[in-house]
């Protein structure tokens, strides 16, 4: 069982390390000063984004999750919308995400949010075959216009 509390001033490094890989596991180029936008976010009071990370026994890092709420005006509801989900690949297959997204939806219960949603690539099968037992698939395709 993982140790998952929320991210900490002095995380930064194994922070930095996960979100890296997180990046690179989506192909996306990331900048230090990107890291460092996001960083500020999480420990900005005034921003809406937040987030975990995991330890396995020995206290090395394993995982993050980064979350935030959203307006859901066809329930009027406050759901939570789980941005980004990382596991280290070297602990993959020990149930560090489904125990990371369990402390989301503990946080999003305790806030009185009406669901917990994410997205992920359509050929993350692993990922995707873990998030079929724990929630519902939307029928919902998403798009982006670049601004």
């Amino acid at each position: 069982m993982a140790v998952i509390r929320p991210i900490a001033a002095q995380d930064y490094e194994v922070w930095a390390v996960l979100f890296g890989g997180y990046a690179a596991f989506y192909q996306v180029q990331q900048s230090a000063q990107m890291r460092e936008t996001v960083w500020s976010w999480l420990h900005d009071p005034a921003h809406e984004l937040s987030g975990l990370i995991a330890f396995d026994a020995g206290g090395t890092a394993v995982g993050l999750a980064h979350y935030r709420p959203f307006a859901r005006p066809l329930s009027a509801t406050i759901g939570g919308w789980l941005d980004d989900l990382f596991v280290d690949p070297g602990a993959r297959g020990e149930a560090i995400g489904k125990q990371l997204i369990a402390a989301v939806a503990a946080i999003g219960r305790e806030r009185g949010w009406s669901v917990i949603r994410w997205l992920t690539a359509e050929d993350n099968y692993r990922a995707r075959s873990s998030y079929d037992k724990i929630a519902s698939k939307t029928k919902f395709l998403t798009y982006d216009l670049a601004l």
